[in-house]
């Protein structure tokens, strides 16, 4: 059987360094898009840049994608790229909903013309459902978002199942609920709260300032993630999953696991600062996984505990470093 060729846009983040890493392992053969002018620079993806071939795209250019699809001609496009940081959408909410929508709709219509037996998977976010009526969510509950990434998102799933519908595309998207990993920026609450415990351990820092600590997510590692992404392009069939852990777990559970990890009270260090606070947010957020799990085969390794000590761990050792 030939060798498969995957298209990775958003390769350089935390989840597209992970499914490269994950797709080289299985023996696939990876390109990376970058923006034209990029020239490298990429730590995520340091130990496997000599496995990754990098290709330069302007991803909301449907020129520019058409001509990267027809000279590379992938089997698998994972469409990862986009913003990451939910409240920096309310900054830049046009440049935010238009890479989510312009990029996805490129691509879609770069496969519908070049070589429709292309397999796409886009990644969507809980974020698609707003402020959700019941839990957890699953691939039925309405799609209500309250945020320009939401929004972005919500479109790009919409793209996606309906180009699939029209084209009989194998065109998929994963409703990815929050997975964090040591590669997550300082700027996300996980990792915020991890490397403060860290910090705050070694002497480095006395205090981490803090929103809300009610607000409930339902987290996973980013590698399990990746492995769902994959699964959903190797499948006969395409399709909508939910990956998710099914747990749910606040930000003072996380404290809990992070300052524990380092032998620490966290009420000692903790300061409640309202600019963190994000006053339109919901406020407890679950997924079902039954059905990726039911239809994909798939599974988590990392619970919530292993996640949080890996991410300390990984803070730890970049402080002594």
């Amino acid at each position: 059987m030939a060798r498969r060729t995957a298209l990775i846009t958003g390769i350089a983040g935390q989840d597209g360094s992970y499914l490269a890493e994950y797709l080289i392992g299985e023996g696939v053969r990876v390109l990376g898009v970058e923006r034209p002018g990029t020239n490298g620079g990429h730590p995520n993806l340091a130990t496997i840049a000599g496995s990754v071939e990098m290709v330069e795209a302007d991803l909301c250019d449907a020129a520019s994608v058409v001509s990267m699809v027809e000279q590379h001609r992938p089997d698998w496009v994972f469409h990862l790229a986009g913003a990451t940081f939910v409240p920096e959408s309310w900054l830049h909410p046009t440049p935010t909903v238009a890479m989510a929508a312009t990029s996805t709709a490129a691509f879609l219509d770069a496969i519908v013309n070049v070589d429709r037996s292309i397999r796409f998977f886009q990644a969507a976010s809980a974020e698609v459902f707003g402020r959700p009526e019941r839990a957890p969510q699953d691939e039925s509950t309405p799609i209500a978002p309250i945020t320009p990434y939401g929004a972005g998102k919500a479109m790009a799933l919409f793209l996606t199942r309906m180009y699939r519908e029209r084209f009989d595309l194998h065109a998929s998207c994963g409703i990815l609920f929050n997975h964090e990993s040591p590669r997550r920026p300082e700027r996300f609450v996980t990792r915020k709260i991890t490397h403060a415990a860290a910090s705050i351990s070694l002497g480095l820092e006395s205090e981490l300032r803090l929103g809300s600590l009610d607000s409930a997510r339902d987290w996973s590692y980013a590698g399990d993630m990746v492995r769902g992404m994959a699964l959903m392009v190797e499948r006969d069939a395409p399709g909508e999953y939910v990956l998710a852990s099914g747990v749910t777990h606040t930000i003072r559970d996380l404290l809990d696991a992070a300052f524990a990890h380092v032998d620490l009270n966290w009420h000692e260090f903790v300061v409640f600062d309202d600019q963190f606070a994000r006053p339109n947010e919901a406020t407890v957020i679950c997924g079902n996984p039954a059905k990726a799990e039911r239809e994909l085969g798939w599974h988590r390794d990392v619970d919530f505990a292993g996640l949080v000590s890996m991410m300390v761990d990984a803070d730890l050792a970049a402080l002594r470093a």
